[in-house]
């Protein structure tokens, strides 16, 4: 990999660039990166020619005869034009936010955020600008994050750059309390949003799949999975404690699950953190093996006959250690089946909401064949990944049967599984197995306003980081002490969380950190953030943020929104109207997209950033923004009639002045089944 070492104004004359006036040589193909699969082949030649002159318009017509061969050669070879000419030569990762050239502070941030989320280290297929998830993009080609960063070195607080799926349409005059960037990906007519049309118009280079948190350029790495997951473990498990008699501990459960690289590799970390034994299957060694060197995983194994004998060991030895499994997981799950090992929880995290494109590899198969086929025979592929589904799910059933608890980690395992034909569907018509929103993260977090509250500190200074842990512990545990009941346990576990976070090593990339709180927590973390920049307490500013994993930012009706049951989970309004009251109650920048963790079409997303600089502005907006980014969904799960969000808004609007939400009254069934019958 080529790599160009550069002084702080060598880069800066670099981002100002933008797209260089005199052409760069072509970069040689690193093998040593993993790539993005060739996506298939779906574009009629008139519209390989439209996919190419979208592709030119970037650059001045003295580039056209050398760029247009080149570029008809990548969409041939790699089924997309990723313009890896113009990839930066410069090192890609966070810097201190004091080296990016800028005129604005917040836009500075921003340029921070990118870069993070397009580290190696960080990003799932860095040169084809996939940040996690097999298809979650950042930008489509490499002059859009040139033109990008251009504009941000340029911009002023005056101004609002709006991207539109990774292109950057320009600078807007705007305000200073106006959002930084608004950011839209994939928002297409919904008649012309299913996965084929994603492939073409992606293809034709005018829209993309944002994912969640890397098309909003607030992606922080596994650490943004891990607590999520070890919270959805720990209570998972707790779950199934209870099913044994005098069994007092989690110790020696064993968690067998999938995904090391779409999904960042969270399980093992998680499983770690909760005190289980935990094996994850992973096709790609590339992905394990940076999952391993990265600390994320303790043991790699690639031999089944190895791996049994492994799992009893640390089973009976109640020690918490994480597998890997290099290889394919029905494999695995049909080898614990045989064996009549016991498997205590289960889960998937392959990227399914991608099954057609490298987000899950068939059975039967190696990595390169399936890589060959899924762009060659696309028809063939289909089949195969469906007929590899019915065996996965099929051993998954044994397990159960055997009292094993299987949840949808909300990759679209159960609703690609059904499309499959497989044995997935319960004797009442639904999913033999609830997602994970519906049994853990929905009544007990999303409903009490608890979700995925994340801040990045932009000096780079892990000292700053660790400022950030004591002031959030602190604050955590004063609201703990008048908390009432219903949301105490909920505090504890991330009190436990946030203490042992530094201890563990979660941060790859940026000095960033994330923590489960509710709306009354994150505002009153990030004052005290605020507060502690002003006094210099923390060097530099602190970006905040959230999953799009939350309260309100999503509608998915088979993940964040899978515990709604008014029939309102197909309905998007809520992660619109989040947004929109986002941007005018002081978010630096807002996104909205089409797909997430479940797929395109499948899910509408709204996110946030936000710029805190020890600013009488910036406790204004915390105050206004955050109470608003959390409670529009608590309002909308009280008026879905779900008991913990009703409870959440009264005590709410008794605390807060001008809030006056409409609550919903109770029908007994009784009335209901006299009308209709029971």
């Amino acid at each position: 990999m080529i790599i160009l070492i550069m002084d702080k104004e060598q880069f800066a004359a670099e981002i100002r660039a933008g797209i260089p006036d005199v052409l760069p040589e072509p970069m040689p193909y690193d093998t040593e990166i993993n790539h993005a699969p060739k996506r298939k082949d779906i574009l009629t030649p008139a519209e390989k020619k439209l996919a190419l002159r979208n592709a030119l318009r970037y650059f001045p017509k003295k580039f056209h005869a050398v760029l247009a061969p080149e570029f008809a050669d990548e969409l041939e070879t790699y089924g997309r034009i990723y313009m890896y000419r113009f990839r930066p030569k410069y090192e890609m990762y966070a810097r201190p936010i004091d080296e990016y050239p800028h005129r604005s502070l917040q836009a500075a941030a921003i340029m921070l955020m990118i870069q993070n989320n397009l580290n190696p280290a960080v990003a799932q297929h860095p040169h084809e600008l996939i940040v996690y998830g097999g298809n979650g993009a950042i930008f489509q080609n490499w002059a859009q994050y040139r033109l990008t960063m251009k504009y941000l070195s340029e911009m002023t607080d005056e101004q609002t750059l709006v991207m539109y799926s990774g292109h950057p349409l320009g600078l807007f005059p705007s305000h200073r309390n106006a959002p930084r960037v608004v950011v839209t990906n994939g928002m297409v007519i919904p008649n012309y949003s299913k996965p084929d049309d994603w492939e073409r118009f992606n293809a034709l280079g005018v829209s993309q799949y944002g994912q969640m948190t890397a098309g909003s350029y607030m992606y922080i790495g596994p650490q943004g999975i891990v607590h999520g997951t070890t919270i959805t473990v720990l209570n998972a498990a707790r779950m199934q404690m209870k099913k044994e008699p005098g069994r007092s501990d989690i110790r020696g459960m064993l968690f067998v699950s999938s995904g090391l690289g779409g999904m960042s590799g969270a399980q093992p970390k998680a499983g770690n953190i909760a005190g289980v034994v935990s094996v994850v299957a992973e096709i790609n060694p590339l992905a394990a093996r940076k999952r391993y060197d990265q600390g994320w995983v303790d043991e790699l194994h690639d031999n089944l006959d190895e791996l049994m004998p492994a799992i009893r060991k640390a089973v009976d030895e109640r020690k918490a250690v994480s597998m890997a499994y290099v290889g394919n997981v029905v494999d695995l799950w049909e080898r614990l089946a045989d064996e009549g090992i016991k498997v205590d929880l289960g889960s998937d995290q392959t990227s399914l909401h991608n099954p057609w494109a490298g987000g899950y590899y068939p059975v039967g198969m190696t990595l390169e064949e399936s890589k060959e086929m899924m762009a060659a025979n696309p028809a063939a592929f289909r089949e195969r990944v469906q007929a590899s589904l019915r065996r996965q799910v099929a051993a998954i059933n044994r397990l159960a049967e055997r009292g094993m608890y299987f949840f949808d980690y909300g990759n679209a395992f159960l609703l690609q599984s059904q499309r499959a034909g497989a044995d997935i569907m319960g004797a009442d018509g639904r999913f033999r197995y609830p997602s994970y929103v519906q049994d853990i993260m929905g009544p007990m977090f999303f409903d009490y306003g608890f979700g995925p509250f994340r801040w990045v500190c932009t000096s780079g200074d892990p000292k700053d980081l660790e400022a950030t842990d004591r002031i959030a512990t602190a604050v955590l545990e004063g609201i703990r002490k008048t908390a009432p009941e219903e949301i105490k346990h909920q505090l504890d576990d991330n009190i436990h969380w946030i203490k042992e976070a530094g201890p563990n090593h979660l941060v790859v990339g940026s000095q960033a950190r994330i923590l489960y709180a509710d709306a009354e927590g994150r505002t009153k973390i990030a004052l005290a953030f605020n507060e502690a920049i002003r006094r210099g307490e923390i060097s530099r500013p602190v970006v905040l943020g959230r999953d799009h994993h939350d309260v309100s930012g999503t509608d998915s009706p088979f993940r964040e929104t899978s515990n709604i049951y008014d029939g309102s989970q197909f309905c998007a309004d809520m992660a619109v109207q989040n947004v929109i009251g986002d941007s005018f109650r002081g978010a630096t920048w807002v996104s909205l997209h089409n797909g997430g963790g479940v797929g395109w079409g499948e899910v509408i997303n709204g996110g946030f950033g936000m710029v805190i600089d020890g600013g009488d502005d910036s406790d204004r907006h915390i105050r206004e923004m955050l109470f608003w980014d959390v409670n529009n969904g608590i309002a909308r799960r009280s008026w879905a009639r779900n008991e913990g969000s009703m409870h959440s808004i009264v005590r709410e609007m008794e605390r807060t002045p001008g809030l006056k939400v409409t609550m919903p009254n109770i029908v007994d069934d009784s009335v209901v089944d006299s009308v209709f019958g029971s």
